[in-house]
């Protein structure tokens, strides 16, 4: 038995050393790993969960997806260690869904003599993963505008490890354990370069994501499918090119329904304001493609998309959101009046350096203040925008990208759509 465990052992690093190595599409490829690389059969974790080599379920991820001793993005690490970004240094992970590290970030602010603290429960969705101490929100006990208990949030909520959704010749289905027969999965699914599956085929749903009907999780039942194709180089900075991922909304499989599996009341009246898997329309179409920067709407509709305002496009045609899936500006455009707004324009999917996962801060008046990035070592400091971060952290929150690309004044990207400034 020892021979076997060390083999499982084996499978399981050698698989991870293909993924450092750069080739990042192999991603459980596509569905369920090496069975050793997360469970053991005889010496699990003291007091864990399903023989898992973690003390619970996200303990488990991050035992591959958070490594100390990063020194900047690195491949598929969704979490920054804490020995890695200590006071004034941000998480350094920069995937499309933002670092879990955003919550251990704390910041004290001081506004015309009141204090306030800007806690990093704040940041994202707080995943219990007791092995590195990420906790439960303190404050939303129930996911905001559903009744999903935070005790229980862990990566597996929303990703399925298992890989049982995928997508084959003519579209989504389940696999055999979710009921029936399924097409054998031959790869991921979420990359611009996997294989488009043959009859008979399938590739895995994007990011391992539960889907339509998939009740395994108490209490909830996932509304539709998350589609979207990501480069297959996708945790890098965006100090020079835009990481974009191409959404995109089908029927019932939009990104809006996708979230409200678990934040139902947020799509209810008197609760839920703004639009969500609505058509931009010809006037916000228009605008998002002429907005560069607060009072520059010289802009073009081939150059417009923005990272930090993305949309999800009106299709769910694989082939084409695989070419618009870029991460060298070399597919740039902006909307058309049939794409959509979706609750990913605005927020990250796990985490970020602002409250409420939002991709830009809207504490504050201004981004971008006397042509820097609002810090309390920038001159003048204005606390209410610099919101208790060094300039650097700011930036880092933005993906690194130079505070030229902006106003010197530049205010909230609502104004993306809006054009309010």
């Amino acid at each position: 038995m020892k021979t076997l465990r060390i083999g499982f052992v084996f499978l399981a690093a050698a698989s991870l050393m293909l993924l450092a190595g750069g080739t990042a599409e192999a991603f459980h490829s596509g569905g369920v790993a090496e069975c050793g690389g997360c469970h053991s059969m005889h010496t699990p974790k003291a007091g864990g969960y399903s023989l898992l080599i973690g003390s619970d379920p996200s303990s488990t991820c991050l035992s591959c997806h958070m490594h100390a001793g990063d020194t900047g993005p690195s491949s598929y690490h969704i979490a920054t260690a804490d020995a890695d970004m200590p006071v004034g240094v941000a998480p350094l992970q920069r995937t499309p869904g933002g670092d879990f590290g955003w919550l251990r970030k704390t910041y004290t602010i001081t506004v015309r003599g009141t204090t306030t603290t800007e806690w990093g429960q704040t940041h994202g969705h707080n995943i219990v993963a007791v092995d590195t101490v990420f906790a439960a929100d303190t404050d939303n006990t129930t996911s905001p505008g559903g009744t999903f208990p935070g005790s229980q949030m862990s990566c597996t909520s929303c990703h399925d490890p298992h890989g049982r959704v995928r997508r084959n010749s003519t579209g989504y289905a389940t696999g055999a354990a979710l009921g029936g027969k399924a097409d054998p999965i031959i790869a991921s699914g979420s990359y611009n370069n996997s294989p488009i599956p043959a009859a008979g085929q399938a590739v895995g749903a994007y990011r391992l994501l539960r889907g339509l009907n998939d009740a395994s999780v108490p209490g909830v039942v996932f509304q539709g499918v998350g589609i979207a194709i990501a480069p297959s180089s996708y945790n890098r900075t965006e100090a020079t090119t835009m990481t974009r991922v191409a959404y995109g909304a089908t029927g019932i499989n939009t990104w809006g329904n996708w979230c409200a599996s678990c934040h139902q009341d947020m799509h209810s009246s008197g609760n839920y304001v703004h639009p969500v898997d609505q058509s931009l329309g010809t006037n916000v179409a228009n605008v998002y493609n002429a907005y560069v920067a607060s009072g520059d709407f010289t802009g073009v509709a081939a150059s417009s998309f923005t990272s930090l305002v993305p949309f999800a496009e009106n299709t769910g045609d694989i082939a084409t959101l695989q070419a618009h899936a870029k991460n060298d500006n070399s597919y740039m455009n902006g909307p058309g009046t049939s794409d959509k707004v979706t609750c990913l324009s605005c927020h990250r999917a796990h985490a970020s350096g602002w409250p409420e996962a939002l991709r830009w801060n809207m504490e504050g008046e201004f981004m971008v203040y006397n042509s820097l990035w609002p810090g309390t070592d920038t001159t003048p400091t204005v606390p209410q925008f610099a919101r208790g971060r060094l300039g650097a952290e700011t930036q880092a929150a933005y993906y690194d990208r130079p505070v030229t690309q902006f106003a010197s004044y530049q205010r909230v990207l609502c104004n993306k759509c809006h054009a309010k400034d």
